[in-house]
């Protein structure tokens, strides 16, 4: 069940992404400022970049994910589940995006990933809540629904 329509896929993954990433940049860009000592003009620039990327990703990590979770024999999002798609996107994110962040804050890629793992252990608890807020507002994709068996 869910509270407006379901959306084609490929739609689904596009408004999942935007407005993940738009609440994203809403958190984040302030938090950067701060965390860095950066006005909050060059945060929230580098909040747009890594969103802008993280974006790209977040819909191409998606649709791998929902092709491999349609040949799964139990369908739903289980809590480990929605786990194992928080840690497989955040873990992306990382590769992606701590060069980014280093080049920016003009920092080493160690200094950039250890300044990242507090946003990090934000993000995965957002990427888990978000999705499953998301899963309640548009309802699941079709490859976590289960399939309905033939009456005999």
């Amino acid at each position: 069940m869910s509270l407006l329509p379901a959306p084609s896929p490929s739609v689904r993954r596009v408004l999942q992404a935007v407005l993940y990433e738009f609440f994203a940049v809403l958190a984040v860009g302030p938090a950067l400022a701060w965390l860095f000592g950066h006005d909050l003009a060059s945060a929230l620039g580098l909040a747009v970049v890594l969103s802008t990327v993280a974006l790209a990703w977040n819909y191409v990590f998606n649709g791998y994910f929902e092709r491999w979770e349609a040949r799964q024999p139990v369908k739903g999002r289980s809590l480990a589940r929605r786990i194992a798609h928080g840690v497989g996107f955040e873990g992306g994110l990382v590769v992606l995006l701590v060069p980014i962040m280093a080049w920016w804050l003009d920092t080493t890629l160690w200094q950039a990933f250890v300044a990242d793992l507090g946003i990090l252990v934000f993000f995965l608890v957002y990427a888990i809540g978000f999705t499953w807020a998301f899963d309640l507002v548009f309802g699941l994709p079709q490859s976590a629904q289960a399939t309905p068996h033939p009456t005999a």
